[in-house]
């Protein structure tokens, strides 16, 4: 089992500067992962919000060991073109060590999508999901790109240079009943089960992602998020390989989240 911070950029995480601190002192604490969130606002009483890519990229400026990523980037409302240039920089600047969590993502948690003209419909959304990913991955090869799709194209165009390693490790956020996202989540190199309500159910959905998987012999991990002081043991023994840290972003306090920080993963 490995183990990552996963913090939300808001209020007082809002700021880099605080981010990349925060970054220095996970790697000192023996935390395998940072991972951020990927917001454009929230509800109240967040009154803050700090951009992942920039954050990100503070952290990878002076950490040499954590993976990091955000967690997860909802790229139906990104353009997948610069999304594969921002996530190459990420890749250079860390050493090859950015992992690109991906999802549908959902209007409910603050209107993100209808108060700025995106699409809210999920199928639309995952459309465009799937279509970002086949351009990202074409991209990261440094060959030509082709890609005439319903929503987005990519008409001949050439991405250089490309990750560190030849491509970045793509996990994909899916609720574990729905068969879509789950064969969405075989495609790629991991799995970020969301709403999870016990180990029983994540085996199952581990059992399910496996199945549909074309090379079950590739590397492949399942990263879960559990509230701090929580025993993962239930949870690797049911297939999970990471554990990130699942804070409430309502009641976020840089202190409080420093000391978690600083007092390691759990064993």
């Amino acid at each position: 089992m490995r183990s990552a911070v996963w913090l939300p950029l808001f209020d007082e995480l809002a700021d880099p500067r605080v981010v990349a601190g925060l970054a220095v002192e996970a790697e000192a604490a023996g935390w395998d992962g940072f991972f951020v969130w990927d917001q454009i606002a929230w509800r109240t009483p967040v009154t803050a919000v700090g951009d992942p890519q920039v954050s990100l990229a503070a952290a990878a400026a002076v950490t040499s060991r954590l993976v990091l990523g955000p967690m997860v980037s909802p790229l139906a409302r990104r353009r997948p073109t610069k999304v594969a240039r921002e996530t190459v920089a990420l890749d250079r600047l860390s050493g090859g060590r950015l992992v690109l969590g991906v999802g549908v993502g959902s209007d409910s948690f603050a209107g993100e999508y209808s108060r700025t003209g995106e699409p809210v419909e999920d199928r639309t959304r995952a459309e465009m999901l799937d279509e970002s990913l086949e351009i990202l991955r074409s991209a990261w090869t440094g060959e030509a790109v082709h890609h005439h799709g319903t929503h987005h194209l990519v008409d001949g165009m050439t991405f250089s240079p490309t990750p560190v390693r030849g491509d970045t490790p793509v996990w994909v956020a899916a609720f574990p009943g729905n068969l879509r996202p789950l064969r969405r989540a075989a495609r790629h190199d991991g799995f970020f089960p969301v709403n999870l309500t016990s180990p029983d159910q994540l085996a199952e959905a581990v059992t399910r992602v496996g199945a549909l998987r074309t090379d079950p012999d590739r590397s492949y991990d399942v990263a879960i998020d559990l509230a701090p002081e929580t025993d993962p043991a239930p949870w690797v023994a049911a297939g999970a390989t990471w554990v990130l840290t699942d804070v409430d972003p309502t009641t976020l306090r840089l202190d409080a989240v420093r000391g978690m920080v600083r007092a390691g993963p759990s064993s």
